[in-house]
């Protein structure tokens, strides 16, 4: 394989796998919201709702200040350099301001930030891959005259109507399939394949709400969010080559990738008590899209052990996340017992991502346009699906001064089990693209237990987390040729989990 230097060839994500990754969240917060499985909405006085029901923050009658920290371990991570399975975490800090106005009304204002998706992850899978590789994929794409029709002229490969390339497209059909030198291209047969890649970074939202209530029986709440994403992963994918004429023996694909950006979104929320003095509590809310506009960068090098062939270049483009809709209940027994229960749902087939067209400058600013990607939109509804989250918890209090805490999640999949990601649709997120993989994850499962100790208008409170789910995954997508079977390049799927425990603290005072 000669040695080359890819210049000017796009190397960025815009496609329904790495978007997925940004618009999920996790259950993050005080320790009190954390212990009792985020089941908090109707309840109210938690500050850490003001990002799920903004109302929530209208039913404080006391100003509080709270911050929180803590670790993440993921069990049965495998030992990569690139990635470390336990981290430490900054998960919250936030401020509500409670104003008397009325007999029995209030009006507050609140800040708090906490971080809404940790990426600290790392994904490892290797399996047998029975004559099949990813480069023998993109032969079978670019090359195969039964399925796929596309025009290369030995130095630039062009997108057709028939499918898109990619850029580790571009690199095997520079380097690697025409090693033989003699005008033919070959693809190249594999025995097994190794599989590591090391997430870390966060998204971090930074909530403002205004809320208040009216004679103590209705409190409403506007909450506007900051999202600011900031992702980063490095992976190292390598394949075993079957013996061939050209002795190449391993090919090795290391890759880095960034995603920053930011997003704003608005959150409206109303929580109703409606038999006056009882202590029932029922809630609703609805969030905006969150209008993200991000840019994403990458670093890739393929390696057959003799030369190294590489390509970055970084891209803009908007995701638009789905709308999302809850219904919470709360029950109190007295000043002994809380019982939380909400649900939420949203439809991430409804993900919306954008081309950016250009701009012009108006008299104030910069005014950017951007239209939606159809080809990708249509893949993103075949792929991923609507969301349902179940969130229960209780709190008891055997003292006033100590509180015990328990919760549970339930968040089902959001991705089709015959979901898979297309290496040939016409799109600016598969040109872009720099990875073949793919991880259909499963429902998650969130279990939650905390403790609260109250002295005086100081509070400290603890909360331990622990979070599961499975997936299946591919190093790339299966072509099946109806009529030359040995052109099939099919790979079967492997199971990865994701197993994570979280300790978090929570140190507040009140005013």
């Amino acid at each position: 394989m000669a040695a080359a230097l890819l210049i000017g060839v796009p190397a960025a994500a815009q496609e329904t796998y790495e978007n997925a990754k940004i618009i999920t969240e996790d259950l993050n917060g005080t320790a009190r919201y954390v212990g009792m499985g985020g089941a908090t909405d109707a309840l109210g006085s938690e500050i850490s709702s003001i990002g799920s029901n903004p109302a929530a923050i209208g039913l404080f009658r006391h100003s509080k200040v709270e911050g929180t920290a803590g670790m993440v371990t993921q069990q049965n991570a495998a030992d990569y350099s690139r990635g470390d399975a336990t981290n430490l975490s900054f998960d919250q800090l936030g401020v509500v301001w409670s104003k008397r106005t009325g007999e029995r009304s209030f009006l507050n204002l609140a800040f708090n930030y906490h971080k809404s998706r940790n990426f600290d992850f790392i994904l490892s899978a290797d399996d047998n891959l029975k004559a099949a590789s990813q480069n023998k994929l993109t032969y079978m794409k670019h090359w195969n005259d039964l399925l796929f029709k596309s025009n290369f002229d030995g130095n630039v490969m062009y997108d057709s109507p028939y499918v898109t390339c990619n850029q580790l497209d571009d690199i095997y059909m520079r380097n690697l399939l025409p090693a033989a030198g003699d005008g033919n291209y070959y693809y190249y047969e594999s025995s097994k394949y190794d599989f590591d890649r090391a997430h870390s970074g966060y998204v971090g939202e930074y909530d403002f709400n205004v809320s208040g209530n009216i004679d103590d029986r209705v409190y409403l709440g506007l909450t506007m969010g900051i999202h600011d994403v900031h992702y980063h992963h490095s992976g190292d994918y390598t394949e075993a080559f079957n013996p061939n004429p050209e002795n190449i023996t391993t090919m090795n694909v290391w890759d880095t990738r960034k995603i920053k950006g930011t997003g704003v979104d608005l959150k409206l929320g109303v929580i109703v008590r409606p038999i006056e003095y009882a202590p029932l509590l029922v809630g609703a809310s609805i969030h905006t899209p969150t209008f993200y506009d991000l840019t994403t960068s990458n670093y890739t090098e393929v390696s057959d052990g003799n030369a190294t062939v590489w390509a970055e270049e970084p891209y803009d483009f908007k995701l638009y996340t789905p709308w999302k809709f809850g219904v919470n209940v709360g029950y109190t027994v007295g000043q002994f017992m809380a019982l939380g229960a909400s649900f939420d749902y949203a439809d991430y087939g409804r993900t919306d991502t954008r081309v950016n067209d250009g701009g012009s400058y108006t008299y104030y600013d910069y005014y950017e346009s951007s239209s939606s990607d159809d080809q990708m939109n249509d893949h993103t509804k075949a792929t991923l699906k609507g969301v349902c989250t179940l969130k229960l918890g209780v709190e008891v209090k055997p003292i006033p001064e100590i509180a015990l805490r328990a919760g549970y999640n339930y968040v089902s999949s959001m991705y089709d089990k015959d979901g898979y990601k297309d290496g040939t649709v016409n799109s600016y997120g598969t040109s872009f693209a720099s990875a073949t993989d793919y991880t259909n994850w499963n429902a998650t499962n969130r279990f939650t237990f905390g403790v609260g100790y109250k002295f005086g208008k100081a509070n400290l409170d603890l909360a331990y987390q622990y979070s599961s789910t499975t997936g299946d995954f591919s190093p790339f997508m299966n072509y099946m040729d109806m009529k030359i079977p040995e052109y099939d390049n099919l790979v079967d799927q492997v199971k990865v989990d994701n197993k994570r425990h979280q300790i978090v603290c929570t140190i507040g005072y009140t005013f």
